[in-house]
């Protein structure tokens, strides 16, 4: 448990397990699929909100249905390793909506950058225009997405963090 945050109990997780998977459902729906009447379900859901533990909701889109996309991952290695340089570098991804998500790992390289664009030539130019910008890349990797097998949009909650009931 993070410090300051209020405890959760089981409930407290098949409530985040359920919205997780659909947050659109009504609270009538969701207190009793937790096994709570929707009054003090509610007031849950609310003390999850204001605690941050729900970051938001919103519609997940079948990409595919609006057209093609190319989805790319790359690897990038940082010339140099200065706090700035880090800095530097995620200020200027967080600014190229085409970078869907962006880590600093451990290992080989420096960043593990997720892309989805309109194919190889938007990428590529993306990819040019960061190179222009000089800011302290050393060298990519790129690996083309053939085929997504599947792609999970919730976390097993239950799994991660067992209730200590």
């Amino acid at each position: 448990m993070v410090q300051g945050l209020p405890k959760l109990d089981r409930i407290d997780l098949r409530i985040l397990a359920h919205l997780q998977k659909n947050g659109r459902m009504t609270n009538v729906d969701l207190a009793e699929a937790v096994g709570l009447s929707a009054s003090p379900c509610l007031m849950r859901v609310k003390r999850l909100e204001k605690a941050g533990y729900i970051a938001g909701y919103g519609a997940q889109i079948h990409l595919q249905k609006l057209g093609d996309t190319q989805t790319v991952f790359t690897e990038v290695t940082l010339s140099d390793h200065r706090s700035h340089d880090f800095q530097r570098f995620e200020a200027r991804l967080r600014a190229v909506e085409e970078v869907m998500e962006c880590h600093l790992v451990s290992g080989g390289y420096d960043y593990l950058l997720k892309f989805v664009t309109r194919g190889l030539p938007h990428y590529q130019e993306i990819i040019e225009q960061l190179l222009a910008q000089d800011i302290g890349i050393e060298k990519y990797f790129s690996y083309v997405v053939i085929k997504t097998a599947f792609v999970r949009q919730h976390y097993p909650l239950e799994r991660f963090f067992p209730p200590q009931e």
